[in-house]
């Protein structure tokens, strides 16, 4: 039977993925090693996997195909041949909205706890996250958001349009698409989008940079704040600093498709005292994007819902306060510091921006969770504090 072959190549995965790599790139590895596999066989078993890993630890009491069936039922508005081999009187439900699936699951299995779904304390998260619909939203596959150019965002449109590109407009220089749109077919020429998420594009409300002010982006990754700083005021200097080469190699290549060419680069170690090489440098404002637990974005990469430990998030708070201590010495008195990550955990945000004010003189001007549980989206944290 076909759903056998299908469930085969499931449990051929999850036996072998260990949650070192990111699951999109074992998947990769594993497809490359098993060329007998056609573009259908691994269309469905993508879905599966991605389906399984979303239900996060929650019914382990269950076999792993019925846990699957469950979980392509609550991830999925089409119908699968596992949901009609293991679900089959839920078939003609699956379209419905996840909240009335999820219903009709707890109805048929009691022990359905959501919040093994997304498997820490409560009291972990950021107070402000509503914990039930952050749980909820991991059934459903965030957005692909793109921030685009005012003065090409109708030609950009028109084109998405054109491709039957199921397109949002969020506002007239964002744009949600369904997750998998494949941009770089459709609009090759990239030079007047970025790919960002929402609440990424977000963050840069509490940048304020002003013309001619020399900033600094402290783990600048590809660059995706930077370019977002930049399309805001033009007229900066900037600095770009992160501990990978390799990212900073992206960050160059970003940097000359959307025609920004001037700004400093330099590979550095923030965990280490870097005077010799910045003793010169003072800056009107720092991001700090920090590096995190990113279970704000485990939307995307629901593979860690399994694998994440969470003695790893003192490892994180210890790698934000160094940064921190480390990068604030070169802000001028009166600037900000624009502390960022990815995260829900209230000891990596909140507890954080105590720091930054008790141990390092900071004083807060504003922070918030920005919720793109909300609008198919990462959720993450920023602050904004100002040096004194």
């Amino acid at each position: 039977m076909k759903v056998t072959h299908q469930i085969r190549a499931f449990e051929q995965i999850v036996a072998h993925y260990d949650g070192l790599l990111p699951l999109h790139r074992f998947l990769l590895a594993h497809y490359k090693k098993n060329k007998k596999m056609g573009s259908s066989d691994r269309r469905w078993a993508t879905r599966y996997v991605y389906s399984y890993f979303r239900l996060g630890k929650a019914l382990l009491q269950e076999s792993p195909v019925q846990r699957l069936a469950i979980a392509d039922f609550l991830c999925n508005d089409t119908p699968s041949l596992v949901i009609e081999n293991y679900l089959s009187d839920l078939m003609e439900q699956v379209n419905l909205p996840v909240q009335a699936k999820f219903t009709l699951i707890k109805d048929r299995y009691p022990s359905f706890d959501l919040q093994a779904v997304f498997p820490f304390p409560a009291n972990l998260l950021s107070e402000s996250l509503d914990p039930e619909a952050f749980y909820m939203s991991f059934f459903t596959q965030p957005d692909l958001f793109i921030r685009v150019q005012k003065n090409h965002a109708q030609k950009l449109l028109t084109t998405l349009k054109e491709a039957d590109v199921n397109v949002h407009e969020i506002s007239e220089t964002t744009f949600a698409l369904p997750n998998g749109t494949k941009l770089e077919t459709i609009i090759p020429e990239q030079k007047h989008y970025q790919i960002q998420d929402l609440s990424s594009q977000k963050t840069g409300q509490y940048f304020q940079p002003q013309p001619h002010d020399y900033w600094w982006d402290c783990c600048a990754a590809s660059g995706g704040k930077s370019l977002l700083l930049h399309g805001l005021q033009p007229k900066i200097e900037l600095l770009v600093t992160d501990v990978r080469e390799n990212s900073l190699r992206n960050l160059d290549d970003r940097f000359e498709v959307a025609g920004l060419k001037k700004y400093q680069k330099k590979v550095l170690d923030l965990l280490e005292n870097n005077e010799q090489v910045l003793h010169h440098y003072t800056f009107d404002g720092l991001i700090l994007d920090a590096p995190c637990s990113g279970s704000g974005t485990w939307g995307r990469t629901p593979e860690m819902l399994s694998y994440f430990e969470e003695h790893k998030i003192s490892f994180f708070i210890k790698l934000q306060q160094q940064i921190a201590t480390n990068v604030v010495p070169y802000l001028k008195p009166g600037k900000p510091l624009v502390y960022i990550t990815c995260s829900v955990f209230k000891q990596e945000n909140e507890d954080v921006v105590h720091y930054l004010q008790e141990a390092l003189g900071l004083t807060l001007e504003s922070m918030e969770v920005i919720k793109g549980y909300q609008d198919k989206a990462d959720t993450m944290f920023v602050a904004r504090l100002l040096k004194s």
